[in-house]
């Protein structure tokens, strides 16, 4: 897969295309991808996705985003799971967020993308004020003589899958459910770092993975598998959050134990695998107390993947 940190001012080659921020890259975004995929090969042209960094909620309100499911490095590695040949991440600032919405059209999709077929979401709005919809680029199609297509919401179980719902699943520690929206276990990627070793003084060592992004969509103590370091994803408990028994006005850490591991892993890009939650962050008053605590912890982990691998 090929990603382009700009759109072209002139295409090279024509495109099917589709458009969004795909956070989380759920059901109803691998369904759409899906689409696109078939289409292009039906047409023997590229499948392109064009996304935006930042969000435009944080571009607009940096304080009331809502959290991110993916980083940019996690959802592109998803969306090239799906099969797209070409991605474009289109900076999203003033100059893009003031454009009109037929400008954006010529510009970007005619210009600089040349589209050929284009499939979005049905909820899809672009352009200043958000003026742009499904209507003004059917409109644009027969102007420009491209298709286009529309991807309605997809229900899963009877529920309507969205990011916005993978986000309520995850905040209420309801990991099975926000799994069963995403196709997959909720994850979260990223290189082992050093931490402050105090896991290790409290005889539980952990793997301190880096987190890139200013908040997270889920806290508390987890079962876990951790992938990208053996042939087969490795069980651990996960801690997810500002470790309030340390102190007041932490950074949120992810600190992983694994079981029956003990080998230096700095520097491993990993992949931590989101299983069940296990408890809420909780403060406690000593650090023999949360020792205790870690210990009852693992024990349950244990019990949990011992149950799943019997069930």
């Amino acid at each position: 897969m090929l990603v382009f940190r700009r759109v072209p001012e002139h295409a090279q080659t024509p495109t099917v295309l589709t458009i969004g921020n795909f956070d989380g890259l759920h059901r109803g975004h691998q369904a759409l991808l899906a689409r696109l995929t078939a289409a292009a090969r039906r047409l023997g042209l590229p499948s392109a996705l064009l996304t935006f960094e930042p969000h435009p909620r944080e571009f607009f309100a940096p304080d009331q985003a809502p959290a991110r499911l993916t980083s940019l490095r996690e959802k592109l590695s998803l969306i090239e799971h799906c099969g797209v040949d070409k991605v474009y991440v289109c900076r999203f600032n003033a100059a893009l967020a003031s454009l009109p919405a037929e400008e954006f059209v010529s510009r970007i999709l005619i210009q600089g993308l040349s589209v050929k077929h284009l499939i979005i979401g049905d909820d899809f709005r672009f352009g200043r004020g958000r003026s742009g919809d499904f209507e003004l680029l059917q409109q644009a199609s027969e102007i420009h003589h491209f298709g286009i297509e529309a991807m309605h919401t997809i229900d899963w179980e009877g529920e309507r899958v969205s990011s916005s719902a993978v986000r309520e699943a995850l905040e209420a520690g309801d990991i099975e459910h926000a799994a069963r929206l995403l196709g997959r276990p909720y994850c979260i990627a990223g290189r082992v770092v050093t931490g402050n070793r105090i896991g290790r003084e409290l005889g539980f060592p952990t793997a301190n993975v880096q987190l890139k992004r200013k908040r997270l969509p889920l806290a508390g103590i987890f079962a876990v598998n951790v992938s990208g370091i053996a042939a087969k994803p490795l069980p651990g408990a996960a801690s997810l959050g500002v470790r309030p028994t340390l102190g007041c006005g932490l950074k949120p850490v992810l600190e992983v134990h694994l079981l029956d591991f003990d080998r230096s892993i700095y520097g491993a890009h990993v992949t931590v695998n989101f299983l069940h939650k296990l408890r809420d962050e909780a403060k406690f008053d000593s650090l023999d107390a949360l020792q205790a605590q870690i210990a009852r912890d693992v024990a349950t982990t244990r019990t949990y993947f011992a149950d799943t691998k019997n069930g």
